[in-house]
């Protein structure tokens, strides 16, 4: 009997498990700060490459595609994002199969764009192809690991728990109070605690969200954290006469996690306004977010 009373909440865990991989299988392939990935084609043969979009100021961005079987030249060219630059150019080198480039260390927040060019024995390739445009790469200072990975994984923690208090509103409601009360304190802890303080350590400010800016990741963690501080308020700690109303509360709250993580990371997040740096303005003065951006 035990066993069977306990096998409809392994499966509302194991829902609410997969939904999480699912979203962060999105997030991770989505948004601003994920890698291009594509292939090109050298004297006919197919090519994988990936290339990144993020880079810490701790050392300068390493480019790297794979080194055609046949031998060719390569350049990789990169300017300032968002300015009238010209692209400067670099020649690729053959490293242990690859071609490797190195784009210079920029300020916390500054952000390149950059492509690469091959002369193949069929003409030149480029890379990403000329539909894609350029690869834009944003540089953030090292964030400690202590930092990064409580933080990542209390929302990712979070997440799970949220989805599967919206399961538990909807399906098997016993558990749901604790349920709730723990997933607005893994997302306190993660996002309104550990995700400033990474947020300082990667761009020089703690909060780039409303009211100060528009930052999207910022933005996302409050509207999730206000909405379960409010299903949290509204349920209490024990089960009341409305509680068809405070079920769907608390499903209500699960489905704005869905939504919010529907929404790409890094999305209007903190860039470096080239403009206002030319002009002698100090980097870390001049980092914006969003509509503040020139």
């Amino acid at each position: 009997m035990r066993s069977g009373s306990r096998a409809p909440e392994v499966v509302l865990w194991v829902v609410a498990v997969a939904l999480m991989l699912a979203t962060a299988y999105y997030q991770r392939r989505t948004g601003p700060s994920n890698p291009v990935r594509g292939q090109f084609e050298v004297a006919g043969l197919t090519y994988r490459y990936r290339l990144i979009r993020n880079a810490v100021t701790s050392a300068d961005a390493r480019i790297a595609i794979p080194e055609p079987s046949t031998p060719v030249a390569g350049e990789l060219h990169f300017k300032r994002h968002r300015t009238q630059d010209e692209f400067t150019t670099i020649p690729l080198r053959a490293v242990n199969g690859e071609l490797v480039g190195h784009l210079p260390v920029q300020p916390a927040a500054g952000k390149v764009e950059y492509y690469l060019r091959l002369a193949g024995p069929d003409g030149p390739v480029r890379v990403p192809e000329a539909a894609k445009g350029s690869v834009v790469l944003r540089f953030k200072d090292p964030v400690p690991l202590y930092i990064l990975i409580p933080h990542i994984a209390l929302m990712f923690l979070s997440m799970v728990f949220g989805l599967r208090t919206g399961l538990a509103a909807l399906f098997a409601p016993g558990q749901m109070r604790r349920l709730a009360w723990m997933t607005l304190g893994g997302m306190t802890l993660g996002g309104m605690v550990l995700g400033p303080i990474a947020q300082k350590y990667a761009f020089g400010a703690f909060w780039t969200g409303f009211p100060y800016g528009y930052d999207l990741t910022d933005n996302k963690v409050l509207i999730m954290w206000l909405v379960w501080l409010v299903a949290c308020a509204a349920i209490g700690f024990k089960a009341g006469a409305r509680e068809r109303l405070a079920r769907g509360v608390v499903a209500l709250a699960a489905l704005v996690v869905v939504a919010v993580y529907a929404i790409p990371h890094s999305a209007q997040g903190s860039e470096l306004d080239w403009e206002q740096v030319d002009r002698g303005v100090a980097p870390e003065e001049a980092i914006k977010t969003g509509k503040q951006k020139s």
